[in-house]
């Protein structure tokens, strides 16, 4: 099984809750994601009662003497249909004197939101948190990945784009393996606008130009698809009214000419027309969106007789 975390606005107050989801294979890190969860679901509750608040009080997790900063993450990544995506993040974690970032039950991950840290729709968690090494007694720099799963259903399409980052840590202090943990005696610390990151919609592209050969000042029709991973139905989908360059490479030349620009149709398809001078290669090349990265097909190598 995996868990997945889904955020949800009760009563002004958010709430964070952790369910298990199909896999085709048993998931070793789930309880970490789990785990995290019921700690943010009890810190959420100090400030109002949730739909998922226990009737009895568990509790709310103490301020940890914990801060963050200096996180760094890469521009932007590519998510597709099936494959898992592992995005590297670092960050420097501070500490008071009475926080041991060396205890066996100390966590601390990064993690990226989407919309505002009060009010995110989506959040994207680690799978087994981050390792810090100590670079003073207070000071440690800390490596992890948000660890993103598309075939889990983890992201809607709507949610392509910018994804904000932020840390947290937790201090379990002996309670994580109780059944019912007293949060009271559990430190946590969350922190959010520490950086951002494109999270895109992989993209594909094709091209083929036909006939080959060609007669030269003959007429070469070039079809291709800019498609484009579709997270909700886990397929790729063809994407519409897009601008899209055809270009050509001259045989024993390796620079790339524009010749037109065109836009694919609603259903992301190409075709056009050009006249053929000379044998070369031919390829479409796609610049990209805030939600789907830049592409280039794969040449096609046409004879002109």
């Amino acid at each position: 099984m995996r868990i997945r975390a889904t955020v949800a606005a009760v009563s002004g107050a958010l709430a964070l809750s952790a369910f298990a989801v199909p896999a085709a294979q048993a998931d070793g890190h789930a309880s970490f994601r789990a785990d995290v969860a019921k700690v943010r679901e009890a810190a959420s509750a100090a400030h109002g009662k949730t739909a998922f608040s226990a009737a009895a009080d568990p509790g709310t997790p103490y301020d940890l003497n914990v801060t963050f900063s200096n996180l760094k993450i890469g521009k932007a990544y590519k998510v597709g249909t099936t494959n898992n995506v592992a995005i590297p993040v670092s960050y420097t974690l501070t500490h008071g004197a009475d926080v041991n970032i060396k205890a066996s039950d100390f966590e601390t991950e990064a993690y990226l939101y989407k919309g505002s840290f009060d009010n995110p729709s989506n959040i994207l968690f680690s799978d087994k948190g981050a390792t810090c090494t100590a670079t003073s007694s207070t000071v440690a720099t800390c490596k992890g990945n948000v660890d993103v799963h598309p075939a889990y259903h983890e992201l809607d399409n709507a949610e392509a784009g910018t994804w904000r980052a932020g840390a947290l840590a937790l201090a379990w202090n002996g309670e994580q393996t109780k059944s019912a943990p007293d949060f009271s005696k559990v430190g946590f610390a969350d922190k959010g606008g520490l950086g951002s990151t494109l999270i895109q919609r992989n993209s594909q592209l094709t091209v083929d130009a036909a006939p080959e050969p060609v007669k030269k000042g003959g007429t070469l029709t070039v079809t291709g698809k800019l498609t484009r991973a579709n997270w909700e139905t886990r397929k790729y989908a063809g994407y519409g009214l897009q601008s899209v360059q055809l270009q050509f490479c001259k045989k024993g030349s390796h620079t790339y000419t524009t010749l037109k620009t065109i836009k694919t149709s609603s259903t992301g398809n190409l075709k056009t027309t050009v006249k053929a001078t000379g044998s070369g290669y031919y390829r479409y090349v796609f610049a990209g969106t805030s939600t789907t990265p830049a592409v280039k097909a794969a040449a096609d190598y046409v004879v002109v007789k």
